[in-house]
């Protein structure tokens, strides 16, 4: 029954989403795309020309790999504020928040995410108590307080009173993250046949294809689910 309540919360929220905006509060589906690998074809593509079909190179030469945070918004259908560095810790993601909510500092904020220990973080405690002018004594991790456990700090950063709050989908429903439906065009369009001559070529052609996706592909997703039936 809790994960059907959780289910349902989500949901909810993707469809007044529109109705948030105009009040001035951002839903948005936030995520990390990690290990996004910069893969260099050895030799060029043959392009398609009449009776043959593009032929593109099998052997390639690895460059590393890039991680990417990414913020959907749900009413609008856009990305905001990508972030693409090496790593996606915990520092990481708490920057992204922070330069997300840095476009709209007095707005409210609803951030949907999974249950990755990175977004119950001491770090995001301490930037939504900021933020939002709490000035609580937050306690100390594994010890005491707000910051004790992974558990404390999730319901201190789901409180529905705070202005900048996470909710959190159920464990093993990725499905139910709309950023994770946005993944799946990047790496249809960019990233599966992509040619990328080293980690910095990665993350400027992710950077152009979002600002061209945002200015001539955006829109919402027609997000049909609802939630399950209740159970009499």
């Amino acid at each position: 029954m809790a994960f059907r309540a959780q289910v349902k919360v989500v949901c909810d929220l993707y469809a007044q989403a529109a109705e948030l905006l105009a009040v001035g509060i951002h839903v948005i589906s936030s995520d990390e795309m990690t290990g996004i690998q910069a893969l260099e074809r050895a030799y060029p593509t043959e392009s398609v020309h009449m009776g043959q079909v593009e032929r593109q190179e099998y052997e390639y030469i690895r460059h590393g790999t890039q991680s990417l945070i990414a913020n959907w918004q749900v009413a609008t259908g856009t990305l905001l504020t990508p972030s693409i560095a090496a790593t996606r810790n915990e520092a990481d993601f708490a920057a992204h928040i922070a330069q997300t909510i840095a476009q709209d500092p007095k707005a409210g904020w609803i951030v949907i995410v999974d249950q990755l220990n990175t977004h119950k973080s001491e770090t995001l405690v301490r930037l939504v108590d900021r933020l939002c002018h709490l000035k609580l004594d937050l306690g100390e991790k594994e010890h005491s307080g707000i910051l004790k456990s992974m558990p404390t700090r999730a319901t201190f950063l789901s409180d529905s009173n705070h202005r900048i709050r996470f909710v959190y989908v159920p464990k093993h429903s990725s499905w139910l993250n709309q950023i994770e439906c946005w993944f799946s065009i990047l790496v249809r369009r960019l990233i599966k046949r992509g040619n990328f001559t080293s980690t910095q070529d990665l993350r400027q052609q992710i950077l152009d294809f979002i600002a061209y996706f945002n200015r001539s592909l955006a829109k919402p997703f027609t997000w049909k689910f609802k939630g399950f039936p209740e159970l009499d």
